[in-house]
C-alpha cells in the first residue's frame, strides 16, 4: 500500500492547530494540484485536483469521508475515488510539545485497484509520500500565516 507521512513542529498551541484543521475548508485548498472542493455535510466532501504521476497528468475526483474528529489532536479520513479505481485514507495528528508548541503529522495512503494496479501502485509509491509531505507543509505554513497572527 503506497503511503507517506510527514511531521513538522509549529510554534502554536495545540488548540490553535485544532481550530485550523477541524475545518475542511482550511486545508482542502492546500492539496497539491487543487481545483475545487464541495462540502456535502460535516463529515463528507468531494475534492477535485490535478495529479502529476510523472508519465501522465490526470484530474482526480475524490470523496473524502471524515471518520473521526477527536479534539484537540486527530482528524482521520477515508478516500474513495469518483473518477478512478483507487481508495485510501489519512489523518492529521497533533501532539502537544509545550504551551505554545505542537508537533503535527500528516499521513496519507492511496492504493490503486484493477488491471493496471501493479504499474500504478509502483508510481504511487513515489507520489504519495511526496504529496503527504507537500500537503502537511502547506497546511503548517498556512496555519502559521492565518492562526499565527492570532496566537
Amino acid at each position: 500500500m503506497p503511503n507517506g507521512s510527514h511531521s513538522t513542529e509549529l510554534d502554536l498551541p495545540i488548540e490553535k492547530v485544532w481550530t485550523f484543521v477541524s475545518s475542511i475548508n482550511n486545508w482542502a485548498p492546500l492539496v497539491p494540484g487543487y481545483i475545487n472542493h464541495e462540502l456535502i455535510n460535516d463529515s463528507e466532501s468531494t475534492w477535485e485536483f490535478k495529479g502529476d504521476l510523472g508519465f501522465m497528468k490526470k484530474t482526480i475526483k475524490l470523496k473524502v469521508d471524515i471518520t473521526e474528529w477527536k479534539e484537540p489532536n486527530l482528524v482521520t479520513f477515508n478516500l474513495s475515488s469518483l473518477s478512478d479505481n483507487f481508495s485510501g485514507g489519512g489523518y492529521f495528528d497533533a501532539e502537544k510539545n509545550g504551551e505554545n508548541s505542537t508537533k503535527m503529522t500528516g499521513y496519507l495512503d492511496i492504493t490503486a485497484k484493477g488491471a493496471m494496479s501493479p504499474m500504478i501502485n509502483g508510481v504511487l509509491k513515489k507520489f504519495v509520500p511526496k504529496t503527504a509531505e507537500e500537503l502537511t507543509t502547506s497546511v503548517a505554513n498556512r496555519m502559521k500565516e492565518v492562526v499565527g497572527d492570532r496566537a
